[in-house]
């Protein structure tokens, strides 16, 4: 196994003292093309052109406090000692993506009820552009040689690392150790989900049933791709917290769809005349 040690450069643009990182330049582009999407599926559907720039001006900066306020309660040990604002030092790591998804969905409730249109259709248009800015994003932790996996053992090398593109292995070799591109598994996944979810959407699904496959399949594929991750946030010893909301969403977006169906809660069709 060769080990190079040519990282890319973290740094999209500095100019003086500002410093422009490539992992906010992807976050930004997968927010710009899941609203792009979801404004693009909510006109064909009738919805006011402006829903979901409107929305995502409340949802992007409560999800980002959510994700945070996640981090911080399961990572508290890190914070004790040091100084109050710490705990605000987004910029220096540390935000979970199930706690930006709590977040949103709560503000998306709040935002539907307000603007009188259905949770779960804003949820449907919605699905599809979540999981694939996370695909995108997901990118910014490559850049940012984070949320890795552990060491390539020489099997999984030959088998199938080295098959890998030479920029993603040498960017995955941190202080001579070349490191599982979980990034990579997991923007996989997220772009077959998103794959997914649009031949879903097509099939003239329940109403619900879109956004809530999201959270099942995002789920499946984070769950197996989490255990490999040297970085995850703990509940014990032996528990990841997000394997343990992984499981959770998955038994929860499978009961739900069993009860709405036998429970004749879904009535209205996504693609159908009822809109």
């Amino acid at each position: 196994m060769g080990l190079m040690n040519a990282a890319l450069n973290p740094v999209f643009l500095e100019i003086g003292p500002i410093k422009i990182y490539w992992y906010a330049i992807l976050i930004v582009t997968g927010v710009i093309v899941g609203l792009w999407l979801a404004t693009k599926e909510g006109s064909r559907l009738g919805l006011d052109s402006e829903l979901f720039s409107d929305l995502l001006i409340w949802a992007l900066p409560i999800s980002i406090i959510g994700a945070r306020i996640y981090y911080v309660i399961f990572e508290w040990d890190r914070f004790v000692g040091r100084p109050w604002w710490s705990v605000f030092a987004v910029w220096e790591g540390g935000i979970a993506i199930h706690g930006a998804l709590i977040a949103a969905v709560i503000t998306a409730i709040i935002f539907a009820k307000k603007k009188d249109v259905p949770f779960w259709k804003l949820a449907d248009i919605a699905a599809p552009s979540l999981i694939i800015g996370q695909a995108i994003g997901r990118w910014g932790n490559f850049m940012n040689q984070e949320a890795h996996g552990g060491p390539v053992s020489d099997a999984a090398y030959e088998n199938f690392v080295r098959f890998l593109p030479d920029f993603i292995e040498n960017q995955m070799v941190i202080d001579g150790v070349l490191y599982h591109p979980t990034f990579l598994y997991e923007s996989v996944w997220n772009l077959l989900v998103f794959a997914g979810l649009l031949w879903l959407r097509r099939k003239n699904p329940l109403r619900g049933e879109v956004f809530i496959n999201y959270l099942i399949w995002y789920s499946i594929g984070r769950f197996f791709i989490e255990g490999m991750r040297t970085d995850s946030l703990y509940l014990f010893d032996f528990l990841r917290m997000a394997q343990l909301m992984s499981l959770v969403l998955i038994i929860a977006g499978i009961v739900l769809i069993i009860y709405r169906r036998k429970n004749n809660r879904v009535q209205v069709y996504y693609n159908g005349k009822k809109v």
